[in-house]
């Protein structure tokens, strides 16, 4: 017999069998913490669902701060005087339309709602031109002064405007700009370029290089590579940064009233409504007012809200890619 022999082994001998030791006696985390962050059955971090009501809670107090006084507005332009007055929170018993006609015409807003828009069309699309070019050539060429030149535009987002008023006007009475419209087009692109060139710039560097080589080394040159193949692909930008520009040459009241006082027939559309707001708050017609008030907002709602999808699309894009 073998020194190495276990007792066990021999004739006779009853082999008991040793139970393996329960995993749950082991040495190790309790049962309470053997899974962390909620990953147990039911799971869900208590935290997290605190702060998810939280974040919920605040937007929808936001966005009710933000709409309640623009249906205000809205429901209001449909009220005669002495329902806004007597019910300002109630909806109209009847559609007053005639506040909108009346404010269209007698207080000249439809002249005004025209001349906005074709001064911000003109500037809207030479801004949009002029910013895309410029952009396009400071963030794919390398050239002497090109971090210069971006960072002049950058500056130019942080001089005031209130303080070139007086220079400015002045240049433009000498180069006979003053009370015109393609003088306050020159202007409101000169105003949109800083932002412009600064939004695009960092969008036009997260696209892809290989394609705009691709189109050069098919013969392409850089003019159609740009308008035929770089511009499409930066639409979501340029449609961000085209809501953006609309919304602050549509709503811009400081430059057409220190360059635009002649001729009350070629006022801005924000010139109108300071002008019916003075007016009409003597006259006592405050249901004129709120028509004229609804009238100037609605291309600004209709063009967030049509193009939403896309103004949220341009301002992630960088970020995806």
């Amino acid at each position: 017999m073998s020194a190495q022999t276990d007792p066990a082994d021999l004739p006779g001998v009853t082999k008991e069998h040793t139970p393996a030791p329960d995993a749950a006696r082991l040495p190790g985390p309790r049962g309470g913490q053997a899974r962390k962050d909620g990953a147990g059955p039911g799971g869900g971090s208590g935290e997290g669902k605190v702060l998810n009501v939280f974040s919920h809670g605040v937007l929808v107090i936001w966005g009710l701060l933000v709409t309640m006084p623009l249906l205000w507005a809205v429901v209001s332009s449909f009220k005669d005087d002495s329902e806004i007055f007597g019910s300002p929170w109630g909806l109209p018993s009847v559609l007053h339309f005639e506040n909108w006609s009346r404010a269209w015409d007698k207080a000249n807003m439809g002249q005004y709602f025209l001349n906005s828009l074709i001064v911000v069309g003109g500037s809207l699309i030479g801004t949009m031109l002029l910013g895309s070019m410029a952009a396009y050539v400071l963030a794919r060429f390398d050239f002497p002064g090109n971090r210069f030149l971006y960072f002049l535009f950058v500056g130019g987002m942080g001089f005031p405007v209130i303080l070139a008023l007086v220079p400015l006007f002045f240049v433009m009475k000498n180069m006979a700009l003053l009370d015109t419209y393609h003088g306050l087009i020159l202007v409101y692109i000169a105003y949109s370029l800083p932002f412009t060139v600064f939004f695009l710039s960092g969008f036009f560097r997260t696209l892809p290089t290989s394609v705009a080589e691709a189109a050069l080394i098919d013969g392409a040159s850089h003019t159609r590579t740009f308008f035929q193949v770089m511009l499409p692909m930066a639409k979501p930008g340029l449609i961000s940064v085209g809501i953006f520009n609309f919304l602050g040459q549509w709503n811009q009241y400081l430059l057409p009233t220190v360059l635009n006082v002649g001729e009350p027939d070629k006022k801005m559309l924000t010139q109108g409504l300071v002008a019916l707001a003075v007016s009409q708050g003597y006259k006592g017609d405050w249901s004129g007012l709120f028509a004229g008030l609804t009238i100037a907002m609605l291309p600004v709602l209709a063009a967030y809200i049509v193009f939403q999808r896309q103004v949220v699309a341009g301002l992630t894009a960088g970020a995806l890619k």
